[in-house]
């Protein structure tokens, strides 16, 4: 009885919470509901005993992804009054949008209906000595181990593409140089002092580190290279 109270408790509250993630005039207020819903999605799926999904969902969507948004939202600093401007003149396409997928949605939930297995599936025995987790690395790993390596893969495309799009080569950034960094001595980098007890910064004022800016190339006016009696200048 309590079991069934608290699931009935969890899904309003996720059914309401998912409601107004997507009516909250307020992004922030959106996201802060996306949490409560996850937290929420979490509880049931402690209930039907998948305590690992309950652990993946709030470790890895509340604790990183929802997180994530909401910091973004906030560093974006969006206009909503901007935003509310267009919101007459796009409302017949958004309308029409949102009918075809009803009638869409429809359509699919009209001719679904349950394999002739289905049932069967349902009564297979499960082994009480064997945890949940262990459970579905089974299933995962073995029968849907390419199916698994495959959105491995479209995840890691995904990323690559993110950084290609987004990478800038500005002529003010300072590039690593690995020749530089292992060629260079403890000596040009460190400087030992022999500090008295009780002396801080104050007494001794604060030491940056040495830096060994790299040698400028010289240009004539022109804004050709300089070159000297023996070829290059470097």
């Amino acid at each position: 009885m309590i079991a069934q109270l608290a699931f009935y408790a969890f899904a309003a509250i996720l059914l309401v919470s998912a409601g107004m993630v997507v009516s909250a005039r307020n992004p922030v207020h959106s996201v802060l509901y996306l949490v409560l819903a996850f937290f929420n999605a979490a509880a049931l799926f402690l209930l039907a005993g998948a305590e690992f999904l309950a652990m993946i969902l709030v470790i890895v969507y509340v604790g990183a992804v929802a997180v994530l948004f909401l910091f973004v939202v906030m560093m974006l600093d969006i206009n909503f009054a901007q935003l509310r401007e267009g919101f007459q003149r796009y409302l017949p396409i958004g309308a029409t949008i949102g009918v075809i997928l009803l009638v869409e949605l429809g359509i699919v939930l009209g001719g679904w209906s349950l394999a002739p297995q289905s049932a069967g599936l349902r009564a297979v025995p499960i082994d009480p000595n064997v945890t949940n987790t262990v459970q579905i690395g089974r299933v995962l790993y073995t029968d849907y181990i390419l199916l698994f390596q495959a959105s491995g893969l479209v995840l890691l495309v995904a990323m690559i593409g993110a950084i290609v799009l987004t990478l800038r080569d500005r002529t003010s950034s300072r590039h690593q140089s690995i020749a530089a960094q292992l060629a260079r001595t403890p000596a040009d980098t460190m400087e030992l002092l022999d500090v008295p007890s009780g002396v801080g910064t104050k007494g001794i004022g604060f030491l940056r580190p040495k830096v060994k800016e790299p040698a400028k190339v010289a240009q004539d006016n022109h804004g050709h290279i300089g070159h000297d009696n023996h070829g290059g200048h470097h």
